[in-house]
């Protein structure tokens, strides 16, 4: 099973003007990056839990809602009075979101020290990413989480920069640092490391972060693909053609794709994930590609399932 650790909330996006002049419409979905990581590894085919602060309000209760229908253990949940965070979310012209944060306060940044949980064997690995990385205190408590683990379990980590939630790019750059020194496994956006690194290329970027412990960087490119560096080199996958509604939650089904594939391996282990073949590795790559072409197609974080990704590779 795999623990996704990190934010709960609602993207709210703007739907259309109301009948009146001074009304708009809305429509709220569950998401956050890692509530998404969690809901997509449950479906696509493997055990998934989630670590954060959970409202007691009527969202939250929402929230709680969702992950139960979903599969998603609630085992690892921390009930809060606090607030559940909101999302506004606006589209591009080219269907990418543009995201403004009511969450200052709220439920999912309050995890302490003292709410870390005991893990047992059931827990193989710790996804940990997004605005999470950065706000406190669950910021500070996720990294001790993740220096307390990292020996014996695999960390993966998606920056998945926002700096709504946290303008200071030079604190993201400092936190990302600092986390991808505890990964296993990386998967970032040509986007986040523009923003991180705006003098640097991407490529060069992904490679640097590969050593004796991180033994897999996934670089995504948006409508040109992704692309993989390993101890066998660096390649490129080209994406799929879709007519895409959004890219709402892509980088999340993308990632809970390469998690899924390794669980449903038994390469679920940083030692296992040491021992991956380059056909392996090809192959969680397609598998990521395929999957985020699909949510791509849907509105919102509507992330695929497991019988989806096998009818569209059969194809």
């Amino acid at each position: 099973m795999y623990l996704v650790c990190g934010e709960a909330l609602f993207d709210v996006f703007i739907q259309s003007d109301g009948a009146r002049g001074n009304e708009l419409a809305f429509k709220a979905i569950a998401g956050g990056s890692p509530f998404n990581v969690a809901l997509g590894l449950r479906r696509m085919g493997a055990d998934s839990a989630l670590f954060t602060g959970i409202s007691s309000d009527s969202l939250g209760q929402r929230l709680r809602q969702v992950l139960r229908d979903e599969g998603v253990s609630d085992a690892y949940l921390i009930a809060s009075d606090a607030p559940t965070t909101l999302a506004m979310v606006g589209l591009d012209a080219a269907g990418s979101p543009q995201y403004s944060f009511r969450g200052e306060g709220c439920a999912d940044r309050q995890l302490l020290a003292e709410h870390l949980p005991a893990l047992d064997a059931q827990v193989r690995g710790l996804h940990v990413g997004s605005f999470s990385l950065v706000v406190e205190p669950v910021a500070e408590t996720l990294l001790t989480l993740v220096q307390r683990e990292h020996q014996q379990r695999l960390i993966s980590l998606d920056p998945n920069v926002r700096l709504g939630p946290a303008p200071d790019i030079a604190h993201w750059r400092e936190r990302v640092e600092t986390f991808a020194g505890y990964a296993h496994l990386i998967k970032v956006s040509e986007e986040d490391l523009q923003l991180l690194y705006p003098e640097r290329d991407p490529q060069q970027v992904a490679s640097s972060w590969l050593n004796q412990r991180c033994q897999l960087v996934f670089l995504t490119h948006g409508s040109k693909g992704a692309s993989v560096h390993s101890h066998y080199g660096h390649w490129s996958v080209p994406a799929v053609e879709v007519h895409t509604r959004d890219t709402v939650g892509a980088g999340d089904t993308f990632q809970a794709a390469l998690l899924s594939y390794l669980a449903r391996h038994d390469l679920d282990s940083p030692e296992a994930l040491a021992t991956l073949s380059r056909e392996q590795i090809d192959a969680m790559l397609r598998l990521a590609i395929e999957a985020a072409a699909l949510t791509c197609a849907r509105v919102g974080p509507d992330l695929p399932y497991l019988h989806e990704l096998e009818r569209q590779s059969a194809r």
